[in-house]
């Protein structure tokens, strides 16, 4: 489509020295949940090196959290691809599909013996993520995992209509199917640390959240247009920036690279008010200290996401 598919990121680039100790729990975790592939392969799954986008985004968690990235990584790509079928134009199945999952968040779901494949991995990957963390923060998770999942009947609605959306239905409906919220809540989980509340919701913490939330989704529908294309998908920016301003798909990546770009460079600036931000909060040193380290997460997963997906085999034509 276009050569203009990489951003200028000020970013370090760095990567979990535990990488090479992950590949084989994760794999052993995705055999061990076999039913979570539905039709693609081992072997073409593995091109995808998703143990290496995990060490690109979560470049300082310890080992087994780094395999709890890798697993929950594969779950969000095997889940979404999912719905690449037919039942991906089933806005009624994907409802009770998601309806089950999100009665696991709060304790209302399905016995053990009566879960899916789908479920079973699920339930194990939210056991794993919430230990350790209060209610606090299990509360939010939860609430960003509904989100997640109740955008996927929506989405199946879009398909079904072949419309193509404006760009703010756009918005309103990728920033749930991304689960970028849900990402986020693990830089702490991973990591090992929370953020208070007067950080996490203070009006600039709000705003970098949001940008490294929609830069890897801009940059991911240029490498996913394509793909998208051939099977129907209507939420695309591409797709949308054709529509608003004509032109070649082409010109349309260029554009929304542009885009991310833009976004990349308000990020670096808003980052560099965090200091006046502790100090006005009046932080002690270990809650300043967490404020940095989830500015840093959010960082790592703009520039981790995407080195990984310039050359990832998920994407290739």
């Amino acid at each position: 489509m276009s050569n203009a598919t990489t951003l200028d990121l000020p970013f370090p680039s760095r990567s979990n020295p535990h990488r090479a100790f992950v590949g084989r729990p994760h794999r052993d975790w995705l055999l061990r949940h076999d039913g979570l592939v539905a039709t693609l392969s081992l072997s073409a799954y593995e091109k995808w090196d998703v143990p290496r986008l995990a060490a690109f985004t979560s470049p300082d968690s310890p080992a087994e959290d780094l395999a709890l990235a890798a697993d929950l990584l594969s779950f969000y790509f095997l889940f979404d691809d999912r719905f690449d079928s037919e039942l991906g134009r089933a806005p009624a199945q994907v409802a009770e599909i998601c309806t089950r999952l999100t009665g696991l968040l709060h304790g209302e779901g399905p016995a053990p013996d009566a879960r899916t494949p789908v479920e079973r991995a699920f339930a194990d990957l939210w056991d794993r993520s919430t230990r350790g963390m209060s209610a606090r923060w299990r509360a939010r998770s939860a609430y960003n995992w509904e989100w997640y999942f109740a955008c996927h009947p929506a989405e199946a609605a879009g398909r079904l209509s072949g419309h193509l959306p404006d760009r703010e239905s756009y918005l309103a409906l990728r920033r749930g199917t991304a689960a970028m919220e849900t990402l986020f809540d693990m830089v702490e989980r991973l990591n090992h640390f929370e953020l208070p509340q007067e950080v996490l919701h203070f009006p600039e913490f709000r705003r970098l959240r949001q940008l490294a939330a929609d830069i890897p989704s801009f940059t991911n529908d240029v490498h996913s247009y394509t793909q998208e294309l051939a099977r129907g998908d209507v939420a695309n920016m591409v797709m949308i920036v054709c529509e608003e301003r004509g032109g070649t798909p082409a010109e349309a990546a260029v554009q929304v690279m542009s885009e991310a770009q833009t976004m990349v460079d308000r990020f670096v600036e808003l980052s560099s008010e965090v200091p006046g931000i502790c100090d006005v909060l009046g932080l002690d040193p270990a809650a300043r200290a967490a404020a940095h380290r989830y500015v840093d997460g959010l960082a790592s997963w703009i520039s981790g996401y995407h080195r990984w997906e310039i050359d990832t085999g998920r994407y290739e034509r």
